[in-house]
């Protein structure tokens, strides 16, 4: 799945706000990905969560509502986790506990590990030291 890309909230997030100091660089980036090579980019209910959370709390409910129409016409997949995902994902913020790593960002480590993905648009360093299945690197498109 060469042409997936996993998408964190901090680029979703400055996408949607335009007074984010990455606001720019993420349209760009992302617009980029997505017409370019026609790229995909996906993500998971708790990163979904966490860009609402923000941009209703730090920007306006009209953002939210933009971000959330924007999945509905396509801008992200959303890939399903399942219960049998949460003890990897136990042993995933273990593993990282020194960072520490968030259930958000586990997430995207499992659906890295279940579509076989290792881009990511990121604003975090955090995915510098993450590997997929201990292994690949990932390969952060905001670079």
């Amino acid at each position: 799945m060469k042409n997936i890309a996993l998408v964190d909230a901090g680029p979703v997030i400055a996408l949607f706000d335009n007074s984010d100091k990455y606001h720019q660089k993420a349209k760009c980036k992302l617009e980029e990905y997505r017409s370019g090579v026609q790229g995909r980019v996906i993500s998971t209910w708790p990163i979904i969560t966490e860009v609402t959370y923000i941009l209703k709390a730090h920007v306006h409910l009209e953002a939210q509502l933009d971000f959330l129409e924007w999945i509905c016409i396509g801008g992200i997949e959303i890939f399903d986790l399942n219960k049998e995902h949460l003890s990897r994902i136990v042993e995933l913020q273990r593993k990282y506990s020194n960072i520490p790593m968030d259930f958000a960002d586990a997430t995207l480590l499992i659906t890295a590990e279940a579509l076989n993905i290792n881009k990511v648009f990121s604003i975090d360093k955090d995915f510098s030291i993450y590997r997929i299945f201990g292994k690949r690197h990932f390969e952060n498109l905001m670079g």
